[in-house]
């Protein structure tokens, strides 16, 4: 069977991405260092003939035994609680991860799929944003961490396309959230529903017109796959384009979960986006995709996942340690 490595595979989206290749039949090597990731969230792939794990940091360089069909790397801090507390961790990963990963692909013949984000758009001035905005990014606030070592992984990516003839891919995510996404990750949809369910005010920060776009993981993992497989070379934006007020989904948490928790404003961060909604006619177009699953819809299975959390029914670590390979480390590849 074909075989690919995921880096982040501990991760939210690495996870869940881990779960759709593995039922599509490929063989899968997860790799994560786990300052983001969860062992809980693989936990159920214990024992899985299909998949092994390494504990590796793709900021230095990874090795790999066999034949790879695939590379994706997901490996990142990406809420701002994470890539502010982890700057320089953030910016490591985002350029000498995509190096090494980049490298590693080329060795092996291997497709190449970046995952980057609709953070490369920064504060953006054009609305909707398409692929061929090139963004508003304040290289040296605290976002420009995260920012520009995704902006760098693109370039990076396409210059490995154009000097080697790397096969390569590249998503722009937005705004995607469900089960396994950490409690105290910092996003606004894990924040609201972790606060509501706790009855503790709810935190919208500045005047909460400030928007979003939602995309449910499950949503956003069959784009993943479809690009993957897909023949486009280029950056593909994947995320919900319905658009909605940060105050407004507060409002629809509280009432999904319940409670009442008061909704309390806070000073908006630095340099933190005032609209951020994808145009995704190129997934349309090529891609034959758009969101499926409705936000109220998404929202109750979130809510669900975080109270078996909080009560004890939620997966735990696992019981025996996953099968590893160790990684080698090596120079790195130019």
């Amino acid at each position: 069977m074909p075989r690919i490595l995921i880096t982040g595979a501990a991760g939210f989206l690495g996870s869940h991405l881990t779960d759709r290749f593995l039922a599509a039949g490929y063989d899968v090597m997860g790799v994560d260092n786990l300052i983001t990731g969860s062992m809980r969230n693989i936990a159920h792939l214990t024992g899985h003939p299909r998949f092994t794990f390494v504990r590796h940091d793709v900021s230095r360089v990874l090795t790999v035994e066999g034949p790879l069909h695939g590379v994706l790397h997901f490996a990142s801090p990406a809420s701002p609680i994470d890539y502010l507390k982890l700057p320089i961790q953030t910016l490591k990963v985002g350029s000498l991860g995509t190096h090494n990963t980049l490298g590693l692909a080329r060795a092996k013949g291997a497709r190449y799929f970046l995952a980057s984000t609709s953070e490369v758009y920064g504060d953006p001035l054009e609305h909707p944003q398409k692929e061929s905005y090139w963004g508003n990014v304040n290289p040296i606030g605290p976002r420009g961490v995260y920012d520009e070592a995704k902006r760098f992984a693109e370039a990076m990516t396409m210059a490995y396309h154009r000097t080697h003839g790397l096969d390569v891919r590249i998503v722009r995510i937005f705004n995607t959230y469900g089960p396994s996404m950490r409690p105290h990750d910092g996003r606004v949809v894990s924040n609201f529903i972790r606060q509501a369910l706790a009855g503790e005010p709810l935190t919208v920060y500045g005047d909460g017109s400030q928007t979003r776009s939602f995309c449910y993981v499950a949503d956003e993992v069959e784009g993943l796959y479809r690009l993957f497989e897909s023949t486009f070379v280029g950056p593909v934006n994947l995320g919900n384009p319905n658009e909605l007020k940060v105050a407004d989904l507060a409002e629809r948490v509280r009432e999904l979960t319940g409670g009442s928790s008061p909704i309390v404003f806070e000073p908006l961060p630095e340099d933190d986006p005032k609209v951020r909604r994808p145009d995704i006619t190129r997934a349309r177009e090529l891609l034959g995709w758009e969101p499926r699953v409705l936000l109220e819809d998404g929202l109750r299975q979130t809510i669900d996942y975080f109270r078996s959390l909080a009560d004890g029914r939620g997966p735990g670590a696992p019981s025996a340690p996953l099968a590893t390979e160790d990684a080698r480390l090596e120079r790195a590849p130019i």
